[in-house]
């Protein structure tokens, strides 16, 4: 007869399983000797390719060399689209994402997020001869995102009456603007302060819009199912805080002797859903 002896023993068994079944994704990875990282290629100063060597590096891209240097294997990255993070995660094609993946309760029921390594600011810029002010100046207008990207929510949030457009990466949205198709782009802050700099002397000269539509944590993602490799992961970052590696990967891409000048106001931390 099933009982609560029999239900208890079903649930330990499973418990068990799960556990193995955990252990084993970081196991294959050992085993195998590669870590794939999932990341976008066309996000300055996160993942982007060398202008000289055309290697992909940025802020994303040295996490992804810590945590396989933790694990003792090579790295692999995979670019892929902002739109096809999740998918290919899901589907097994990438170990983890280091791609801009902002924290969204909607995406945190689909994979397991670390603790967060970067804090963002989502802004909107505009072409300075419009005249816009504030984001809400855009109610009822057309405003370009990447498509997926918290951007995109944060816009659709924000300004509820605009009408979203959008891209598959940043660049292409922002050109949209550029050449008129749309009259707001929405991306993070770090972004625009590029695009801002490369068009100040150009017939074009874009401003950026306060405040922020959107203060978001990133965080590094993962599937569900393995707890192994997430501890291992968050064990890094961890390692990295205590180091100081983390603050200098911050300083050697957005510090103060970058283009961006900016001031590290933030821990890694466990993200607050």
């Amino acid at each position: 007869m099933f009982n609560i002896k029999s239900a208890t023993l079903i649930a330990t068994v499973l418990s068990v399983f799960s556990a193995s079944a955990s252990a084993d994704q970081l196991a294959d990875i050992k085993q195998k000797g590669t870590l794939v990282c999932g990341t976008l290629g066309t996000a300055e100063p996160f993942s982007f390719p060398n202008p000289t060597t055309r290697e992909v590096q940025g802020y994303d891209v040295d996490f992804c060399k810590a945590v396989a240097k933790n694990l003792g294997v090579k790295l692999e990255l995979k670019l892929i689209s902002v739109a096809a993070r999740i998918p290919e995660l899901q589907q097994n094609r990438v170990d983890l994402l280091a791609a801009n993946l902002g924290w969204t309760a909607e995406r945190a029921q689909q994979i397991a997020y670390s603790d967060s390594y970067y804090v963002s600011l989502t802004k909107v810029a505009t072409k300075r001869s419009d005249g816009y002010k504030t984001p809400s100046d855009l109610a009822g207008k057309r405003v370009s995102a990447p498509k997926g990207s918290t951007s995109e929510m944060a816009v659709r949030s924000a300004i509820p009456t605009a009408t979203t457009v959008t891209f598959q990466d940043p660049p292409a949205a922002f050109m949209a603007m550029q050449q008129g198709k749309v009259d707001g782009f929405a991306v993070s802050e770090l972004m625009l302060l590029k695009f801002k700099q490369q068009t100040e002397t150009t017939t074009t000269p874009i401003d950026i819009l306060e405040p922020a539509v959107l203060n978001e944590a990133w965080g590094i993602g993962m599937r569900k199912d393995e707890a192994a490799f997430i501890k291992q992961v968050n064990s890094t970052l961890e390692s990295m805080e205590k180091s100081g590696e983390a603050a200098q990967i911050f300083d050697k891409w957005l510090g103060a002797n970058t283009p961006y000048k900016l001031h590290r106001g933030f821990k890694i931390a466990p993200i607050k859903g």
